[in-house]
């Protein structure tokens, strides 16, 4: 009988232990072609990202040796500077140094990359590189040349020593921060020096983008947490909140709020944030199961238009709308003297079963609304018209203030209508005549948006 078994298991044996030979085998050989594929990427983006510094070092030299009056090879040339900035940048964020700080040389690419694209933007014959400006770009030559040096230097030793990616990624992985890796090393060495760097003058450009919009900075008194608890009473519209608690956030500093949260009639979370200086809603939020929609986009305008009425949000009108999960989010924006004001807006949510509101979003119309200098502008709008495409449709126009893509708020016309089937807004500068933005809306979108 014993002998008939083992007649029987043995083959089955000896197959089932080739088998896991092979699978143990093959599941080796996917994890070392993983392996493989995993350093051939990272040793890719490594000689990539040395040799676009290497180019961006070169491209700002040739930049400076231009004559101050060749201004569209100045554009051309910031214009390769942003484009080799922002291929530098990717590149670094295909390396794992996730956990190695690396901050600096970071936050120098991108400074220079916002630098050069907002200096390209605009009409260098009447707005051309003032003295400053010259002399950043010259700090930005130096130091571009030191990365430039540093990575070559760790790029030699790479190849030289055979230097492997992936145990970069295992010693930071197991924080090994005692393990002597010469890439680690070789980084670390470029931060420390970007971070030596004297602070370089952007200029008035790229003033907006440094500024940092805190609490401290607004008008009025700081409130008290029972003057909180009235505001959000009256965001409420006086239905009743229980078991409500109210927490200060970073007391004695320049970010300075009031946190609320508490209970519905319905027992659904409700939570506010409040500015300590002059007790202004920042945001509310009070979700619930949304499960059908009953109301259209401009119904849910109304009902959104109707509780900004009722509030401190007055004379504001709708600029986009989207809805997800029988929710519509709509963001409406201030009007002065006829003009919207793109960047003084306020975003509601709106259930779309009966109306009600169910979230704000306010801090833009915090640190936006203020009274403006609008002016005039040197166009009328039959001359804006002429910009327009000979196809577009329009079935609305007005003057609108909206930031560029430099940050710079510019009166415009803008034209809501239809071209090649679909919805467009255009902003045409009321100056130039020169087209600023334009955006598509959605269907949805186009039956409330001015």
């Amino acid at each position: 009988m014993y002998k008939r078994l083992s007649a029987i298991l043995f083959p089955v044996m000896t197959v089932l232990l080739v088998g896991a030979v092979l699978w143990g085998y093959q599941v080796n050989q996917e994890k070392n072609s993983i392996l493989i594929k995993a350093e051939n990427q990272y040793q890719r983006a490594f000689h990539d990202l040395s040799f676009h510094v290497d180019k961006l070092n070169n491209e700002l030299g040739n930049t400076l040796a231009l004559n101050t009056g060749s201004y569209a090879s100045q554009r051309k040339g910031l214009v390769n500077v942003w484009r080799l900035t922002s291929q530098a940048q990717n590149e670094i964020n295909q390396l794992p140094l996730t956990l190695l700080p690396f901050n600096k040389t970071e936050e120098l690419l991108s400074n220079i990359s916002n630098f050069s694209y907002r200096a390209a933007v605009r009409d260098l014959t009447n707005e051309p590189l003032n003295d400053e400006e010259m002399k950043t770009l010259t700090a930005l030559y130096e130091h571009s040349k030191q990365i430039s040096n540093d990575l070559r230097d760790v790029q030699s030793k790479v190849i030289s020593n055979s230097l492997r990616w992936m145990d970069v990624e295992v010693a930071l992985a197991t924080e090994q921060k005692t393990l002597d890796n010469t890439i680690i090393d070789g980084f670390q060495t470029v931060d420390k020096k970007v971070s030596e760097y004297e602070e370089i003058n952007w200029g008035p450009s790229m003033s907006a983008m440094f500024e940092k919009r805190t609490f401290s900075a607004l008008a009025g008194n700081d409130v008290t947490e029972e003057e909180i608890r009235q505001k959000a009473a009256l965001v409420m519209n006086g239905r009743p909140l229980s078991n409500v608690q109210v927490v200060q956030n970073g007391d004695g500093t320049e970010y300075s709020s009031f946190s609320l949260s508490g209970k519905n009639e319905n027992g659904g979370d409700v939570s506010m944030d409040f500015t300590k200086k002059g007790g202004q809603l920042i945001w509310f939020m009070s979700p619930r199961d949304v499960n059908e929609s009953k109301l259209g986009p401009q119904q849910a305008s109304e009902a959104a238009q109707s509780y900004l009425e009722a509030h401190e949000y007055k004379g504001m009108t709708p600029i986009s709308y989207d809805a997800y999960q029988h929710v519509a989010s709509l963001t409406f924006a201030a009007k002065q003297d006829d003009v919207i004001v793109f960047p003084d807006k306020v975003t509601v949510k709106v259930a779309l079963d009966n109306g009600e509101v169910l979230g704000i979003q306010a801090s833009d119309f915090i640190f936006e609304h203020h009274k403006r200098d609008i002016g005039t502008p040197k166009l009328t709008m039959e001359e804006a018209r002429k910009s327009l495409n000979g196809g577009f449709q329009i079935n609305n126009e007005s003057l609108a203030l909206i930031k560029n893509d430099i940050d710079q708020e510019v009166l415009c016309y803008q034209f809501t209508g239809r071209v090649n089937g679909s919805v467009y807004r255009i902003y045409i500068n009321g100056d130039t005549g020169g087209e600023e933005k334009v955006e598509q809306l959605k269907q949805a979108e186009a039956q409330v948006a001015s």
